[in-house]
């Protein structure tokens, strides 16, 4: 049996914000890519990535990565990079003018939900345009998980 290689795998997830899709509602989501230095990259590869807090900002007609955090490369020198910079997002200049336009339009958030290594070897970033939920919409969601995870448990030992 013949050994897969990463290109035949697909995109490898680094890192994902799980707390996001708890949080948030999904309208629309995108593919960008992320601008990194050497040791950003390499630490990317290794996983060491918090998306857990970061955001999304277009300023002057760039989109940048706010707040995310990856840690130093253990293999780095003093010029190693810092650990939360701003990261520029490399997207369409039509992608950036409609995610703006609905984000001032809307009052909706532009959150990471997940980082990737794509069949290429370039680092992704998935981000999306989210509205907020409310408490009583989180424990409804919460409330069709568990009821779907009892019906699948049941339909298990039914067979």
């Amino acid at each position: 049996m013949a050994v897969k290689t990463d290109a035949e795998q697909g995109p490898r997830t680094v890192a994902s914000n799980r707390k996001a899709r708890h949080d948030y509602f999904i309208e629309e989501s995108f593919e960008a890519g992320i601008a990194l230095t050497g040791t950003e990259i390499k630490s990317v590869r290794k996983g060491h990535v918090n998306l857990r807090d970061g955001f999304v900002l277009v300023r002057s007609g760039e989109a940048w990565l706010i707040n995310v955090h990856i840690a130093h490369y253990e293999q780095g020198n003093r010029q190693n990079h810092e650990e939360t910079r701003q990261r520029k997002l490399l997207l369409h200049k039509k992608e950036i003018d409609h995610i703006y336009g609905q984000v001032t339009q809307k009052n909706w958030t532009i959150v990471p939900l997940r980082m990737y290594i794509n069949n290429a070897g370039r680092a992704k970033v998935e981000i999306a345009l989210v509205r907020g939920k409310h408490t009583y919409d989180k424990r409804d969601t919460i409330r069709d998980r568990d009821a779907k995870r009892e019906i699948q448990r049941a339909i298990k030992q039914a067979f």
